[in-house]
């Protein structure tokens, strides 16, 4: 029976590069790993047949063959068998796929240069804080208390005693790893005596029994910059959770949580707030006391100030968070109704209202001609 092309068994034109023609093998390797098709011939086969292909064009020399002769009796390929596809060197077409290996149940870890389990960082923490609508406005600093495992004191990290208390892994002669034949694969997978540490523990440390991190309760300062607002983050190097084998700290994350104000709404750095006035008041002219964030203001009201207006009080609002200064007060007049009159007082306002007739709503121009005009 005579072979098919090698390029058209892994699906790439003759010209294709080598990185071409390892991913189209690495793609049917996947496919048709006997592994993964357990009591499968054609797939087998087929698996075969890539690899035969692939073992030959990755070898410039056997490729250069091959594309002059071809499976041609005469110098090709056409008694060629491949015995158990040795040439093939899976670690490096799967090599770079940490997990590639949990496919085929190998369930490699990944390796390290110095053998075991590499140093690793600690895990980042992530704390949430409430502040006040003033600590937003203009900072403060605050103390937390943070539960967290911190690499033991006592050993280091080591989860022993005392350092002649560690021992290399006799099985794998302290790498962390051993060697495997699964399939046409030869895969490196954790050791199981030492779960790929590498080495043994003797007498475990009395403070950590074993585990090379302790639980703590850590107070930590935090510095609210002022200006915050609910969702920003600050990043505490070195606060997070102790590191493995030896690896750094992890970090600690603060998220600003800005509690509501009792007067106060905000937009960016500008606040603002709404205030009840008399009738009188916004009539005749007058003054009234606002609240800020630092204390009280005295407001002036112009006569004849109409609902609604706005006034802005300058730099009585939020510091900017990267410091380009501070923003506005902006308060809101708010003309109040009465709703319980005496007699006299209904007289008075009687006595007004004749007093004005319309001529009082004429004072207001161009809005109640308008108004007027809807009952024309």
């Amino acid at each position: 029976m005579s072979k098919r092309d090698y390029y058209e068994v892994l699906g790439v034109n003759k010209n294709a590069s080598d990185t071409e023609i390892k991913k189209a093998y690495r793609k049917l390797a996947l496919k048709y790993h006997p592994d993964k098709n357990p009591g499968d011939s054609e797939a087998e086969n087929k698996f075969k047949e890539a690899s035969e292909a692939y073992e030959v064009l990755s070898d410039g020399q056997k490729r250069a063959q091959y594309d002059q002769f071809g499976h041609s009796t005469n110098g090709g390929f056409g008694n060629y068998q491949s015995q158990g596809f040795s040439n093939v060197n899976f670690e490096d077409i799967f090599g770079d796929f940490d997990d590639i290996f949990n496919i085929f149940g190998g369930g490699a870890g990944r390796r390290t240069s110095r053998g075991g389990q590499q140093a690793r960082q600690g895990t980042d923490l992530l704390y949430e804080l409430e502040v006040t609508f003033e600590e937003a406005a203009f900072g403060g600093k605050r103390q937390i208390k943070l539960p967290k495992m911190e690499t033991c004191s006592k050993c280091g990290g080591s989860g022993a005693d005392s350092p002649s208390d560690i021992e290399t892994c006799s099985t794998c002669g302290g790498r962390g790893q051993i060697r495997r034949s699964q399939g046409f694969f030869s895969i490196s997978q954790p050791c199981p005596d030492c779960r790929g540490q590498g080495k043994k523990i003797k007498k475990t440390c009395s403070h950590c029994h074993g585990a090379g991190k302790v639980r703590v309760e850590k107070s930590i300062s935090v510095n609210i910059p002022a200006g915050v607002e609910t969702g920003n983050r600050l990043r505490l190097a070195g606060e997070g959770e102790g590191g493995v084998n030896g690896g750094p700290p992890g970090d600690l994350y603060i998220q600003m949580n800005v509690l509501p104000h009792k007067y106060f709404e905000r937009d960016g750095n500008n606040i603002y707030c709404d205030i009840p006035v008399t009738f009188t008041t916004v009539t005749l002219g007058g003054e009234v006391e606002v609240p800020t964030l630092t204390g009280k203001a005295k407001l002036k009201v112009p006569e004849g100030t109409q609902t609604g207006k706005i006034f802005r009080l300058k730099g009585k609002g939020i510091a900017d968070l990267q410091g380009r200064g501070i923003g506005d007060l902006l308060v809101r007049l708010v003309v109040v109704t009465p709703t319980k009159l005496n007699t006299r007082q209904k007289e008075l306002l009687q006595e007004l209202r004749k007093e004005l007739g319309e001529s009082g709503a004429e004072q207001s121009g161009g809005l109640w001609d308008k108004v007027k005009g809807m009952f024309d």
